[in-house]
């Protein structure tokens, strides 16, 4: 039994339960990894309100990033061995001590990538690469705006203090 965030019942952050789950060895092209960080992104909670089905039902455990270190690996997997450090993004599962997933999920982390790095920029990173190679290929000379705030996340008194100052390249009008 490993320790994990799982969710019963969809709504509010007080649907988040702290529990211990089993987790079994894993069966062909799995591989057993042992979290040493998960990434926290804002679609975790439309998975936890309900806004966003869970595509395994309920309940289910939170969190879809992750890096950790491979401690068991099933039948037919070749390319990722036990001790292998990797990231991953999957539907659902981070947010445990241990899980398993698919092996093609996985991705080796260079040795100067820290297991927190790679839990938080997994997610983030498919993303820009969505938008920057399939939604719109971005090309030499293209001009992109990369947007990332949320006032959601920062003080107010420091969204007040952002929306008194000028812009420092205001866009042409």
């Amino acid at each position: 039994m490993v320790a994990a965030v799982r969710v019963h019942k969809t709504g509010g952050p007080d649907v988040l339960t702290y529990e211990d789950v089993p987790v079994a060895a894993p069966g062909p092209g799995q591989i057993k990894i042992r979290n040493h960080a998960s990434g926290v992104n804002f679609i975790d909670t439309y998975f936890r309100s309900g806004m966003y089905p869970s595509p395994v039902g309920l309940p289910f455990v939170s969190g879809n990033e992750g890096a950790g270190e491979v401690i068991a690996v099933g039948p037919g997997v070749s390319d990722i061995k036990v001790g292998d450090r990797v990231g991953y993004v999957s539907a659902l599962g981070a947010y445990a001590a241990e899980r398993l997933l698919p092996a093609d999920r996985a991705v080796k982390l260079p040795d100067k990538i820290s297991y927190e790095q790679a839990a938080g920029m997994m997610l983030k990173g498919m993303t820009v690469q969505y938008l920057l190679r399939r939604t719109y290929k971005v090309q030499k000379g293209d001009n992109v705006l990369i947007h990332a705030r949320h006032r959601r996340f920062e003080g107010q008194g420091r969204a007040r203090e952002e929306k008194r100052r000028p812009p420092r390249h205001p866009l042409p009008r």
